[in-house]
């Protein structure tokens, strides 16, 4: 009897696991997979020398990894930024902890140094990876009084969430997918499109991130209960944000190493 018990206690613990370690991951393995399609030799090189046998794909969730530490909170507002509607970054008022933004300038600012140390920028590329995939997830642009959409509450077919989760995780663990099957199917670009989608600054990438997240606040109310159909009218977008993530992030890692 008690083998059997720890047998299923051991299933059970196992399913969790599986569970756990797709919610808020696979959206960033994915990101970085696409990213490594389109880093240049010496990028390749360069990235190897500072991860040695880690990868982009490995990294890509460090940022979240360390939340928890009290050593690594100070890095929690660097991972959104908030804009109210019908403001620029520019003219919003700014989180004096910092936003994803500043997050991203000082991660580039440390990577680009003669001088940082190479643990610096070990844990700053990490930092950047993750924040890359961030800023291309609509709700990381989010309102504050709702706290990037944390607090609007929807129903998942029959599990309550937030819309927030909904867009992080739910839609894209309901496709059904791996991270590098995503990666596979909806990350290859042409040169044209590469040049398109790496226009302009971070800061412009915001812009179209804002635009975004109120498309994404007027796709539900609070408490609606989604299924299917919001899945097939908004799962497109989420691809196209993932790639996106993905081919901005070799462009930015490609002027910084290569």
């Amino acid at each position: 009897m008690r083998n059997t018990f720890l047998s299923l206690l051991l299933l059970v613990l196992s399913t969790v696991i599986v569970k756990a370690d797709d919610w808020g991951s696979k959206g960033h393995r994915a990101t970085a997979a696409i990213a490594t399609n389109y880093l240049n030799k010496k990028t390749q090189r360069e990235l190897e020398k500072l991860l040695g046998e880690e990868t982009l794909v490995v990294i890509s969730t460090y940022a979240d990894e360390i939340k928890s530490y009290d050593a690594y909170r100070k890095y929690g507002s660097w991972h959104y930024v908030n804009i109210a509607p019908g403001l620029s970054y520019a003219e919003a008022e700014h989180n004096k902890y910092g936003d994803i933004v500043m997050g991203i300038e000082k991660c580039k600012e440390v990577l680009s140094s003669k001088t940082t140390s190479k643990s610096d920028k070990v844990f700053y590329l990490k930092l950047l990876v993750h924040f890359i995939g961030d800023l291309h997830q609509p709700l990381h642009l989010g309102h504050a009084e709702d706290k990037g959409g944390n607090d609007f509450q929807v129903r998942w077919f029959n599990d309550g969430t937030n819309l927030h989760s909904l867009w992080d995780t739910k839609m894209l663990e309901s496709y059904g997918m791996s991270y590098s099957e995503i990666a596979e199917n909806f990350g290859s670009v042409s040169k044209d499109q590469y040049k398109e989608l790496t226009k302009g600054s971070v800061l412009d990438w915001v812009t179209e991130g804002q635009t975004l997240a109120e498309m994404v606040y007027d796709s539900a109310e609070i408490g609606e209960k989604l299924s299917y159909r919001y899945q097939a009218d908004h799962i497109k977008i989420v691809q196209e944000q993932l790639q996106k993530g993905g081919v901005r992030l070799a462009a930015v890692l490609n002027e910084l190493f290569g």
